[in-house]
């Protein structure tokens, strides 16, 4: 089907059925590793990725990194066990889960130098081991890493399908055997069917209002990988999977109206967080909790806390670099973000005389950071039999980063191929792929003509519900019991909505449906911040309501959705401390 032309019904559709062992939904960094692991395994395994950009440049990684984030460095005496204690504190003392983050970092470090082997150029010091720049984050020069990671897939046989966009997970009998979705390009409806599927699509961005999006159209100047919606968080949440700790938000640290990295400057280049007083920040005022190595979610509150009390705006000091640490240091930001470097230019700012301003992002559900996402077990099998997660989309153990999600797509394409060489492939009832299929298309066959809502407007009127009765940016990340039920009911008007969503092409048929998974996302979601009744992590989730930490929430909250009903439970698992120590120690 040509892009522009538009079916008139569904008859004009076509449906194409694939058959194979490992679906891989997300050809991310994840999605990739799991490829790489599972044809390792098994040459004769036949691995298909279901990828919605192009695998090449798809995903977090997509636009390349200056750092990998978690290396562990056996020589300066760390440990796997060093690393899941660093990544509990830096999360307040958790809840995680200790261990997911154990078994990640057992192969964290072959991971990383699987990148080095497939021609990552990892920087070294003077010993040869990779340089640090931080206790766990190495240097690379990595804007090349994500076709590194697509390439060695595609080298190992993985069957890639680009520009297809997943709608549904394919059950049967209460098990997952594949997904659905339609081509972006070419209009077909695609059917996988599989022994095992593994979901790697990353993070949820866009449930939330930008602060930078009121002066152009771009609704996503954001910190995340802007196609990255949340799909595989709701297409687990219709199936009824258990979901965990969606209330433990990833808020960044950015630079001010450019989205550019804060860690790069302040952790590699020693550049402190100032206020407009001159004061420095985090080791005046937050020494009690670790001054400048505090963790994540003070470094981004403090910021804001400034704001509010009248010391702002507030900076990284990059006046303290001498003109060669300046010029290291826009190289350092070429790999990553070489648009940082121009937005610089642009102002004539010269970082060696003028510190740079930053704040808070918008809010984030992303389970390589904070702990959001499925709940799995130890082989990364969600809670629906055949399902498994990895990356961003597995939850309770944060602070995987680049690393950990390798490792993790390892961990799942391991515990996926030993469940399908126990299941065969089931036969799928016709009838649930000829509802899928009306469903996905039902926005395109309404016509361009149509009288109803657009997905930019739907988005539009999301992104502020969420921004402003859910603890977005306008409102310093603050929220309380009353706005978030004024959040709920109106998140359910607007999926009440969807039936009068239309699209004029494929692109906005796409768009519809990232809509429409966005908003199952952002109800669950607000069932977390509801039921979560502490401020555990001020700023990334604070309740003027509740402002100290509930002792008896020191646990896992956790949520299911029945798919038949769309009633939805909100329940807590305990947290299990595997590795002994003060949690707030790392």
């Amino acid at each position: 089907m040509s892009e522009k032309k538009i079916p008139k019904d569904l008859t004009e559709i076509p449906t194409e059925v694939v058959e194979t062992d490992l679906l891989i939904v997300g050809g991310g960094n994840a999605g990739c590793f799991a490829a790489i692991e599972a044809k390792s395994q098994d040459p004769s395994l036949r691995v298909t990725v279901m990828e919605k950009a192009h695998i090449s440049r798809s995903g977090a990684t997509a636009a390349g990194m200056d750092a990998i984030n978690t290396y562990i460095r056996t020589d300066k005496g760390e440990t796997p066990e060093s690393l899941v204690k660093w990544s509990r504190a830096q999360v307040g003392g958790g809840p995680i889960r200790e261990d997911l983050a154990l078994s990640n970092a057992q192969i964290l470090n072959e991971s990383v130098e699987m990148l080095e082997d497939w021609g990552l150029p990892i920087v070294k010091d003077e010993d040869g081991h990779y340089k640090l720049r931080g206790r766990f984050d190495i240097s690379i020069q990595g804007e090349q890493l994500k076709p590194i990671m697509a390439e060695k897939a595609m080298e190992m046989g993985a069957k890639v399908y680009n520009r297809v966009a997943a709608t549904n997970l394919l059950m049967q009998d209460g098990r997952c055997v594949g997904a659905m979705g339609f081509g972006v390009r070419d209009g077909r409806f695609y059917v996988f069917k599989a022994k095992a599927t593994i979901v790697t699509t990353g993070g949820a961005c866009g449930i939330y209002k930008n602060y930078t999006s009121d002066y152009s159209g771009a609704h996503h100047q954001t910190w995340m990988c802007p196609f990255n919606v949340g799909t595989g968080y709701a297409m687990g949440i219709r199936a009824g999977a258990e979901m965990t700790s969606l209330e433990q938000r990833w808020v960044a640290v950015r630079t001010k109206d450019f989205s550019g990295p804060v860690d790069t400057l302040s952790v590699g280049y020693g550049c402190l967080i100032t206020n407009a007083k001159g004061e420095r920040v985090l080791r005046d005022r937050y020494a009690h909790l670790g001054g400048d190595k505090a963790p994540r979610f003070v470094r981004l509150n403090a910021p804001m806390m400034e704001w509010l009390e009248g010391r702002g705006p507030v900076y990284v000091d990059t006046t303290v670099l001498d003109e060669e640490e300046a010029k290291d240091l826009r190289e350092d930001l070429l790999n990553e973000r070489p648009t940082f470097v121009l937005f610089l230019a642009s102002r004539g700012i010269d970082i060696t005389k003028e510190p740079v301003e930053i704040y808070g992002s918008d809010p984030y559900i992303v389970g390589g950071h904070t702990g959001s996402g499925f709940w799995v077990d130890i082989k990364r099998m969600t809670t629906i039999p055949g399902l498994f997660a990895a990356g961003e989309a597995a939850g309770g153990s944060p602070n995987k980063f680049v690393g950990g999600c390798a490792a993790e797509g390892r961990l799942a394409a391991r515990g996926a191929m030993e469940y399908l060489g126990s299941v065969n492939t089931l036969d799928v009832d016709p009838q649930r792929v000829s509802k899928e299929k009306e469903r996905v298309f039902a926005p395109l066959l309404r016509g361009p003509g149509f009288d109803g809502i657009t997905p930019v407007e739907m988005e539009e009127r999301l992104q502020r519900l969420m921004d402003e009765y859910a603890g977005g940016i306008s409102q310093f990340y603050r929220m309380n019991e009353e706005r978030l039920d004024y959040a709920l009911k109106n998140v359910k008007i607007l999926q009440a909505q969807t039936q009068y969503l239309f699209a004029k092409d494929l692109h906005e048929l796409m768009n519809a449906h990232e809509v429409i998974d966005r908003l199952d996302v952002a109800e669950l979601l607000i069932h977390h911040l509801k039921f979560r009744k502490e401020t555990r992590w001020p700023g990334w989730q604070t309740r003027m309501d509740y402002p100290e930490p509930n002792p008896e929430l020191d646990c896992f909250v956790e949520s299911r959705r029945d798919p038949v009903t769309g009633s939805v439970e909100v329940f807590t698992r305990p947290y299990e401390q595997l590795i002994p120590g003060d949690r707030t120690e790392g």
